[in-house]
């Protein structure tokens, strides 16, 4: 089977996603959005995009696969290979009306539409299948505290928490853990460092998670997020808002917190600092192997071709 996907960005978990896929036996070939600047720099490149997608010779693929909702309409325009749409969340879940629009558009046009969490598929209104995005724990795995501290050159002692975004993206509130750390040094009578990381090389991720105390989530909506499920499958500790699957990721892990208030984060982020432990989230949360995520993928595949 040949499937030519089409990507927004290539994402690590879009490219974990091919590699699974390639496991399974599926070759895939990858058209990129050409990146974009203003609205008719954007236009630009997606009119691009779509030359670039049909010039590769769709007779030589048995499928598409739509990755995010901007790129079903490209996927769906040409006449002659079956479309899956994969949706990643902030396609279905956005303040845009536009970006919604298009996606529901392009989602009622496909012949098979995947969300990646039952969040996300309480927020569609069209048949689809859940496939959650896989989760490397080879990658994502525990890791010494004062070992990972070394490793990412972070002062071996006091306490760190960890705002795994930019503070720029508002959505991600960062004004709101300032405000949460800052009571939450008051309570414990002690410094509480607050770190931010973006940009990092995603094999890193991992020593800054471990160095960390505790990863803090203050976002005022996620369509996840998957940094809950990489800090839990590495024993850190999280709290967080009531956003996307959190509840249900964290569900049952020990040393970790979903809130809704204020009050409700300081409390919580004060336990797990005051424990100076660890969390079960390794043993205690259902994770989606790679392997297990290709196959559900490369079933898919298979029953749309025979159905098309």
């Amino acid at each position: 089977m040949h499937v030519l996907q089409v990507v927004t960005t290539a994402s690590p978990f879009f490219e974990q996603q091919v590699e699974a896929l390639e496991a399974h036996g599926v070759e895939c070939t990858t058209v990129t959005v050409p990146e974009t600047g203003s609205l008719v720099e954007s236009a630009d490149a997606y009119r691009r995009f779509y030359q670039r997608v049909l010039s590769r010779g769709l007779d030589s693929y048995d499928l598409v696969h739509a990755n995010y909702g901007l790129t079903g309409p490209f996927a769906l325009a040409q006449p002659t290979r079956p479309v899956v749409l994969s949706v990643w969340g902030s396609d279905v879940m956005s303040d845009s009306t536009a970006l919604t629009a298009t996606t529901e558009l392009a989602a009622r046009g496909s012949d098979a539409v995947v969300a990646p969490s039952e969040a996300i598929s309480e927020s569609m209104s069209v048949p689809h299948e859940v496939v959650p995005f896989a989760l490397d724990t080879e990658r994502f795995r525990p890791v010494d505290r004062e070992r990972a501290r070394e490793a990412v050159d972070w002062d071996p002692d006091g306490h760190v928490v960890l705002f795994p975004y930019h503070p720029d993206r508002d959505v991600k509130d960062h004004e709101r853990a300032e405000r949460v750390v800052t009571q939450v040094e008051e309570l414990i009578d002690e410094p509480v460092d607050l770190r931010w990381i973006w940009g990092v090389d995603h094999d890193r991720v991992p020593l800054y998670m471990n160095a960390s105390d505790a990863v803090l989530v203050t976002s005022r909506r996620e369509s996840g997020p998957m940094v809950v499920k990489e800090a839990a499958a590495c024993n850190v500790p999280v709290v967080s808002t009531d956003v996307g699957f959190v509840d249900a990721a964290l569900d049952g892990v020990e040393n970790s917190h979903v809130a809704g208030t204020d009050a409700g984060l300081v409390d919580a982020l004060a336990s797990a600092l005051r424990s100076d432990g660890r969390s079960d989230g390794r043993t205690e949360t259902a994770f989606l192997t790679p392997d297990r995520m290709g196959e559900r993928l490369a079933d898919l595949y298979a029953d749309v071709l025979a159905s098309s």
